[in-house]
């Protein structure tokens, strides 16, 4: 909510795309973290069952009666049928579900990581007082706990080939899953336990730099607005290719005037964007200057954020 209207700049493989606020980017990893709590939920309830059903399921030698007491008594639900062994999809579908999760958190991780980059540098690590980035460079402040995280997440995805591995047992139930569940099963859990808790505790105290966003939302010179631009011309009877063209070339004019490290503004204060389009005779017998210059106005993308957030924090 604080980060709600935090102008910044959305990137797409890599490159400044258009104007987003850090509030969406934020919501995004709240509502696939949300989507992976109702799953989790749902796979306690597919785990949680129990059989005395004997050697091969079929209750010879101990009543019916007896598993429904026992997993009533355990908090379970009795297996509608098993054999040997509780069907082994169950295990699966719950390490599956961890994994799921965990390559969510590795991707807050990684956008953390990339956020604190030295050349873009918007969102940090909380770094104490005395804190050691590098033992061999003292300036470095490094994103330790995220890269953390990134390995831990790798280690917990491991385990799901082998759990769904352990589904096609013999027959009525072989061994090779025993060996595989001893430590899968406590590593799987002890490792999301701590990986959930750094990453708790990565969020909580995260440093946000607004100031950094917004420089970096201005470093290619207005060229965010060029899909804007290039929506406007149809309305004014441009067809959409000939649109596209003019909106590139004068963006691959300021694309080659940051090769050679010119200003992103000029002596105006206007972005190199916006002059190089109001100074082309094409674009200004469509649109005026004012329609031109209205394109550069950052609210035109802040103005669903409001029925995005209630979308997204419906409770």
């Amino acid at each position: 909510m604080e980060h709600k209207y935090t102008l910044m700049v959305g990137r797409s493989h890599g490159i400044h795309g258009e104007p987003i606020t850090f509030g969406l980017v934020l919501s995004i990893w709240y509502d696939e973290m949300k989507r992976h709590l109702k799953n989790l939920e749902e796979t306690l309830e597919v785990i949680s069952v129990g059989k005395i059903s004997g050697a091969m399921g079929n209750f010879a030698h101990a009543p019916i009666e007896l598993e429904e007491l026992t997993c009533e008594f355990l908090g379970l639900k009795p297996a509608p049928i098993s054999n040997q062994v509780i069907q082994r999809d169950r295990y699966a579908r719950m390490i599956s579900a961890i994994g799921l999760m965990a390559s969510t958190v590795e991707k807050i991780a990684v956008a953390i990581r990339h956020f604190q980059r030295t050349e873009v540098y918007e969102v940090e690590e909380y770094f104490a007082k005395g804190q050691k980035g590098s033992s061999a460079m003292p300036h470095k402040r490094n994103p330790i706990l995220s890269e953390n995280i990134t390995g831990l997440a790798r280690t917990i995805r491991a385990f799901v080939v082998p759990a769904m591995e352990n589904v096609a047992l013999w027959n009525e139930r072989d061994n090779s899953h025993s060996s595989v569940e001893r430590f899968m099963l406590p590593d799987v859990f002890i490792t999301t336990d701590f990986m959930l808790h750094r990453m708790n505790n990565v969020i909580a105290n995260l440093t946000v730099m607004p100031e950094n966003m917004m420089k970096n939302l201005n470093l290619t010179g207005g060229l965010v607005f060029s899909q804007r631009v290039l929506l406007e011309l149809p309305k004014a009877g441009v067809s959409r290719e000939d649109a596209y063209k003019i909106v590139q070339r004068n963006a691959m004019k300021v694309w080659e005037e940051i090769k050679q490290g010119k200003p992103t503004v000029n002596e105006k204060g206007e972005s190199l964007y916006l002059n190089h389009l109001l100074n082309d005779e094409e674009l200004r017998n469509k649109l005026s200057e004012e329609q031109i210059r209205e394109c550069f106005n950052y609210d035109y993308y802040t103005k669903n954020v409001d029925a995005i957030f209630k979308r997204v924090y419906k409770e």
